[in-house]
């Protein structure tokens, strides 16, 4: 959504809209299933900027990173940005970033697309390596099996056949 910033000033502007996104989008290979967010929000003018503030709200369906097995999760984030809008180019040199500059998006002209900030709040809150549980016991190394469901007969301490010969030596030197 495009919001002429130019054109708030005395009344704030409101929306709420569904999206509809792909999961293959967002750039993590675990994320399954997304249904479409809702993303509601206010702009409002303040001095220095307009304040943005929002929520997302969307289910997401993730691949386990130990058993593979599907996690859903409800999400519900707060989106509070303060927008500069300056006229001009954009500089092009590098700038260093404190923490509070975290919540400030810079802007040249009056136009914001509210579509990458919308799409960067959906890609913090996917997780690095998400679980279905906590004690997830994963998938056997050997056989494949979902330890969580089967309790597989595999040897649960297999040596490393580059170790093996050293394992011999053990005996021969008496330090069992």
């Amino acid at each position: 959504m495009l919001i002429q910033l130019d054109r708030i000033r005395d009344q704030p502007l409101e929306w709420e809209e569904t999206l509809e996104i792909a999961p293959e989008f967002l750039a993590d290979a675990g994320l399954v299933a997304l249904s479409a967010p809702r993303w509601q929000g206010r702009c409002d003018f303040t001095d220095p900027g307009h304040y943005l503030s929002g929520s997302l709200d969307y289910r997401q369906t993730l691949a386990c990173g130990r058993c593979l097995g599907e996690v859903e999760e409800a999400i519900s984030t707060a989106v509070n940005l303060l927008i500069i809008s300056r006229p001009g180019k954009p500089e092009e040199e590098e700038q260093q970033l404190d923490e509070q500059d975290l919540n400030v998006v810079h802007l040249v002209g009056e136009e914001l697309d509210t579509a990458p900030i919308f799409l960067e709040q959906m890609q913090l809150n996917v997780p690095m390596k998400p679980l279905c549980r906590e004690d997830c016991q994963g998938l056997c190394p050997h056989c494949g099996e979902n330890r969580n469901k089967v309790s597989c007969s595999c040897e649960s301490q297999v040596v490393d056949p580059r170790w093996a010969a050293l394992k011999g030596l053990r005996g021969t030197l008496g330090n069992d």
